[in-house]
């Protein structure tokens, strides 16, 4: 198992001016667990869970590319029992001598205008460690390009297991961020950034975009 754990802080901005320096904490952290086996696919991710120091709490599992403003580092720590509690998660399950595995990341990065942000990526395959590894670097890459985001920093977690015939396996990957929800409710987000099409303009096609290569935008990862 590779166990891992980060976080980052950020900026929070307004929608009518630059940054300015963090005015809260959203705590968060990143951390891997595997489970090698479990009765069922259910009882080796439950099992993960618990590994993960998540097993008591209720989960929101969330999508999107972007992480709140005021995300700042903090070293795993225990959660109540029954607390509400967001996370980013990866999660890939194996049977009967399979192998699998997950991975998440994340990244700050600056916007053309120079405002910071953080973007986090998750992948779940049925392939190694390393071929992960490298599938997640490049979907956070992508999601950096698709934004026109310069990246500053970065980090990563993957974990892989591999199953026994006749047994349940699971990898979790997770960014975990036990205090965003009240942390939203402070009205920290940052300032608009583009466009919002609405249905009837892209039904239509009156809105024209243009392409850009994603693959044009590198960093050292």
């Amino acid at each position: 198992m590779n166990p891992a754990h980060l976080g980052f802080a950020m900026a929070e901005f307004s929608i009518d001016s630059g940054p300015r320096g963090p005015s809260g904490s959203c705590s968060g952290w990143l951390m891997t667990s595997v489970s090698s086996w479990g009765a069922t696919a259910e009882d080796a991710f439950d099992q993960c869970l618990v590994e993960l120091g998540l097993g008591d709490s209720r989960l929101i599992r969330v999508e999107g590319a972007m992480l709140p403003i005021g995300f700042s580092p903090t070293p795993p720590e225990s959660l109540p029992m029954g607390s509400l509690v967001e996370c980013h998660l990866a999660v890939a399950t194996a049977e009967d001598g399979g192998a699998a595995s997950a991975g998440a990341a994340w990244a700050l990065a600056v916007t053309p205008e120079g405002d910071e942000c953080g973007i986090v990526a998750t992948v779940s395959t049925d392939t190694s460690y390393e071929e992960t590894e490298s599938l997640l670097r490049l979907t956070l890459k992508r999601k950096l390009a698709s934004r026109d985001l310069e990246v500053t920093s970065h980090e990563l977690a993957v974990d892989e297991v591999t199953v026994a015939e006749d047994h349940h396996g699971c990898a979790i990957a997770a960014l975990i961020l036990p205090d965003s929800l009240g942390f939203q409710s402070t009205g920290a987000t940052g300032r608009v950034r583009g466009v919002t099409r609405s249905a009837g303009e892209a039904k239509g096609g009156a809105l024209r975009r243009t392409q850009r290569k994603r693959d044009d935008v590198s960093f050292d990862m």
